[in-house]
């Protein structure tokens, strides 16, 4: 980057070189004689090239009048509107402070006006004139041809400057005219670097400086939602000042991006502006261009993006440079269209429009470049030494602005009038003060105006209203006018808009902006208000246009905004472009930038930008997990219910005595509480549901393993105390049944009190069951604090018990089923441990399965009905079966002794020991291996009592013969008469079907 042009970066002090290039300008000076010069531009050629007009107090002014020329030439083009409606405007207002009795009475403002070609260079030299008055001049060294000394042409003193337009221009002369302490009121430079007071101490504006400008700029380009643009400054202090002060506000505010921030050499090469159309293309995504550029550089680069044909592509947004003026966009309207330009806000001066529209070539003699304007504005040419060249029509003189030619006023006319008349007000104060009572300038202001004490009455300058700048007309008589708004202007003075014209203590006037988009609507380019801005933004969206007709706004960023539910994944150094990312599983978008995990209860909503409460469930009863098992349970407890009744009914039988009537109801107990159980395991969870479920969990089964296990260890008991003696084991008789049986309960009641004492009951809602892996199938399970642990725990004992009663069917096998039921017990043992351990790997396989609650409640409750339903099928629906359907088989049979049975047993092992035969032989070699080891084989036996269920008779009976009658009239054929030696057939009837042993 090329340093800027300021004291700042000078190798010497500024008065160093100021000095020494004065030195070198003053002796080029012509010496003319020391007469004043003719107000006629034309009289003297050193004013060929500037305006003066005459008065008491000399105002310089520095105007744009023409372009930059090309490389060799310091001036270009004319320019019509920023240059001579700008210096018009300063004379416009000069004439009317000197008609105006009560502003500066008796005294007369003069003015010299020069042209800065929009050079800074030319522009400093320029400059030099308005210090010439002060500069001493040594003649002692020079002489005339003649001999006598030198005469020199007193230069006009210069009290204060208007301008300069360009901000680089202005850093240049402020340079200057501060080593002089002459005060300067720009009417245009906004540049940020000039409200530096301790550099540019004599600088004022009556414009707001970019500092402001920016941040309206920033304001519009956040409220249009673009945040990826690029930036395009002239090179020179207001270009890049102001794309300075532009980046600088992004960065403090964050929410915009730079893409590009691309310069505009001073001088330019040929196809300069279409590189820097080709390099703004490679962000394309950066459609909108923040232009801190001159006129001339504005109108280039729409022409070069017209000949790029990105007509419509790029979205401009100017500065005040652009503001709402015409020649940037003159042929090349369908590229501008749309453009958003800045302006301070300023109201057209109507005055000033009646005056220039009466300005001709022969009443303007005092500006020397209207000549020059008149031809380029009318397309002619004035005689033989015109401006312009070629073919053209000659200048009549009779063309009228404004009716021959397009006209509309310049946007700094407003603001050049309020720079005079700020300098003119500071001089009523000072000459109020200085001169108080004294008609025209008093001695004290006539000699010296001191520059210092003129800028302290700048700075206080507080005027508004309007001031009387309706009141122009063509001739002398002043006749006040009104205003467009209807109200009369009256003679106070006051700023040329009706705006306050007020400074800070850096000499800068307050951020006050309209907002302008440049628009096409039937055929008809123009620009329109669409906003203002003072301090803050008021943007009029409905009052936009844009090429395309679609209302909406168009895009400029660099990433399409995230969807709901997707965070900002910001790509490194470019916090405006990002990647979208989903918030995946259970986070949700907690901010722009950030997922955040949802509570464990909470999972996101459909849009995940927060977090809803999980769904909570329960097994119910319409449900299919729910219906099989509770239709089983049905079944089940209907058919024990009807077992009961049916032993109830006939308790007193053989068939129901021989079953061991206690146990039995016991066995039946515990069945029933094992088809119970489902509807506590279905049942909604509270304290009560889940401490019934503690309790009949292992309870049912308990009772039933339990009876079983009692009853498959006494017929173990019996049968191995029989092989050692006659005598009956202890504890076999039914109230000893029954204290092992509910001893071998108590373990599990005392067990479950426990784990109530250890952990009282209560439910949960257990989110982690069914967490899957989409959040929106989650589901939070209402249940028992009942972990797996403590389920097998609870179940544990019943299966010890089912697992020994087992073993114990295992032992009893070889005994004779004409003698006893262990053989059923035995497949209901077994049967019973192939179902729970099935149950084993269902449980425990699913303990990760999103259905586990149902298939494991399912499963528990199946199988503990199953158990159930092997236990009363193989048990007890024979029985019930005989009692129904066979009441013949459900009489007494006859008693045998201990020690025939335990003999009997005892041989059926042997035979079993030889190898498979067919079961005749090996029942018939059994009776007879009873009759000729058992000699008491012949023996009665009585009935059985009622209080001897189940008991074994070991005492050696009385035969009567009433006894072997009847004996024989209930066995035939008799295996153990001695009248028939031969093996007898197995008798089709079973005394013992349905199991035990009769006493």
């Amino acid at each position: 980057m090329e340093p800027r042009w300021s004291s700042a970066f000078y190798p010497c002090p500024p008065s160093i070189i100021f000095l020494l290039v004065v030195t070198s300008y003053t002796w080029l000076l012509p010496v003319t004689s020391p007469e004043r010069v003719l107000p006629d531009p034309q009289a003297a050629p050193e004013y060929a090239h500037s305006i003066r007009l005459d008065g008491d107090i000399i105002l310089g002014g520095l105007f744009p009048v023409h372009s930059r020329g090309d490389r060799g030439t310091p001036c270009g083009e004319l320019k019509k509107e920023k240059g001579i409606h700008r210096l018009e405007a300063m004379m416009f207002a000069i004439d009317l402070i000197n008609k105006d009795p009560e502003l500066l009475p008796n005294i007369t403002l003069g003015a010299r006006i020069l042209d800065t070609c929009s050079r800074d260079t030319y522009a400093l030299e320029q400059s030099l004139t308005f210090v010439q008055a002060l500069i001493e001049r040594d003649g002692s060294d020079v002489r005339c041809a003649n001999g006598d000394p030198p005469i020199f042409t007193k230069p006009d003193k210069i009290v204060g400057v208007i301008g300069a337009a360009a901000s680089s221009v202005s850093i240049m002369v402020a340079n200057i005219l501060r080593l002089f302490k002459i005060p300067q009121i720009s009417y245009a430079s906004t540049a940020p670097e000039l409200s530096d007071n301790s550099r540019y101490d004599f600088f004022s504006r009556v414009v707001p400086p970019d500092s402001y400008q920016a941040q309206a700029m920033m304001d519009i380009v956040t409220a249009m939602g673009w945040n990826y643009v690029s930036t395009l400054a002239s090179e020179g202090n207001y270009g890049e000042s102001g794309v300075e002060a532009f980046v600088h506000i992004s960065r403090e505010t964050g929410g915009v991006c730079i893409a590009q921030s691309l310069k505009i050499p001073r001088e330019p090469r040929p196809g300069e502006f279409d590189k820097i159309i080709k390099r703004l293309l490679e962000t394309s995504n950066a459609r909108a261009i923040i232009m801190f550029a001159n006129e001339d550089d504005i109108r280039r680069v729409l022409d070069a993006a017209k000949r790029n044909n990105q007509t419509g592509h790029f979205l401009w947004v100017g500065s005040d440079s652009w503001g709402s003026k015409i020649s940037p966009v003159i042929g090349q309207e369908r590229v501008a269209e749309g453009a958003i330009t800045i302006l301070p806000k300023r109201a057209s001066v109507d005055a000033f429009d009646r005056y220039f529209r009466s300005r001709s070539l022969s009443n303007n003699r005092r500006n020397v470049w209207f000549a020059e304007f008149w031809e380029e504005n009318f397309n002619c040419k004035l005689g033989m030494h015109g401006k312009r060249p070629g073919s053209l029509k000659k200048c009549t003189g009779l063309e009228k602005v404004g009716r021959d030619s397009s006209y509309e006023q310049e946007g700094k006319v407003q603001f050049v009038m309020d720079a005079v008349y700020a300098m003119a007000h500071a001089l009523h104060r000072m000459h109020r003060e200085l001169c108080y009572g004294y008609p025209g300038l008093c001695p004290r202001m006539a000699q010296n105006i001191d520059g210092k004490e003129l800028l302290s009455h700048i700075r206080a300058v507080n005027f508004t209203g309007t001031g009387c700048l309706g009141c122009w007309t063509a001739g002398t008589t002043r006749v006040p006018t009104v205003t467009r708004t209807g109200r009369r202007l009256d003679s106070t003075a006051a700023g040329s808009a009706g705006t306050p014209v007020v400074f800070n203590e850096n000499g800068d006037a307050p951020g006050r902006y309209d907002i302008f988009q440049y628009q096409i609507t039937n055929r008809t380019a123009e620009y329109r208000v669409i906003g203002s801005w003072t301090n803050k933004l008021h943007l009029k969206v409905e009052a936009m246009h844009w090429r395309t007709g679609d209302p909406s706004l168009p895009p400029s960023v660099c990433s399409l905004p995230c969807r709901t539910g997707e965070r900002k994944k910001v790509v490194k150094g470019v916090p405006c472009c990002w990647h979208c990312e989903r918030c995946e599983g259970y986070h949700y978008q907690a901010s722009e930038f950030t997922c955040e995990l949802c509570p464990y209860e909470m999972r996101p909503d459909l849009n995940r930008t927060g977090c809803v409460p999980i769904p909570i469930i329960k097994l119910e009863w319409h449900s299919p997990w729910a219906i099989v098992p509770v239709f089983i349970s049905m079944l089940g407890i209907i058919a024990t219910s009807f077992v009961i009744v049916t032993f109830v009914r006939y308790n007193d039988t053989p068939i129901v005595r021989a079953s061991g009537r206690e146990m039995s109801y016991v066995l039946l107990t515990g069945i029933f509480l094992c088809y119970v159980i489902t509807f506590l395991m279905i049942a909604t969870p509270d304290v009560g549901v889940c401490s019934l479920r503690r309790i009949f969990l292992g309870l049912g089964m308990c009772f039933s393993y339990a009876a079983l296990l009692t009853k498959t260890n006494r017929i173990h008991r019996i049968f191995e105390q029989g092989k050692k003696s006659v005598t009956a084991p202890r504890f076999i008789s039914p109230a000893s049944q029954l204290v092992i049986t509910f001893s071998l309960i108590s373990v599990q009641l005392v067990g479950v009190f426990v784990w109530f004492a250890v952990d009282p009951p209560h439910i949960l809602v257990d989110y982690g069951e069914q967490r899957t892996q989409n959040p929106m199938s989650a589901r939070g399970v209402l249940k028992c604090d009942i972990s797996d642990l403590s389920l097998i725990c609870s179940l544990g004992y019943s299966i010890l018990l089912m697992v020994t009663c087992t073993v114990y069917a295992i032992k009893t096998r070889g005994v004779p089923e004409t003698f006893n039921e262990a053989k059923p017990i035995g497949f209901t043992m077994y049967t019973t441990c192939i179902i729970w351990l099935a149950f084993i790997p269902i449980f425990f396989g699913t303990s990760q399965s999103a259905e586990r609650m149902y298939i494991q409640t399912t499963t528990l409750t199946i199988s503990l009905s199953l158990s159930a339903s092997v236990s009363l099928g193989m048990l007890y629906m024979p029985k019930v079966y005989i009692i129904l359907f066979h009441p013949e088989q459900n009489v007494p049979k006859r008693k045998r002794s201990f020690k025939a049975i335990v003999t009997a047993a005892t041989m059926s092992g042997k035979l079993t020991q030889k190898g498979d035969r067919p079961n005749g032989e090996v029942k018939t070699e059994l009776c007879e291996s009873m009759e000729t080891n058992n000699p008491e084989s012949d023996e009665d036996f009585s009935e059985p009592s009622e209080s001897e269920d189940e008991e074994f008779t070991v005492k050696k009976p009385t035969k009567t013969k009433k006894d072997k009658v009847s004996t024989k009239d209930r066995m035939k054929p008799d295996p153990t008469s001695e009248k028939d030696k031969q093996p007898s057939k197995p008798s089709k009837t079973k005394p013992e079907a349905a199991g035990g042993f009769n006493s």
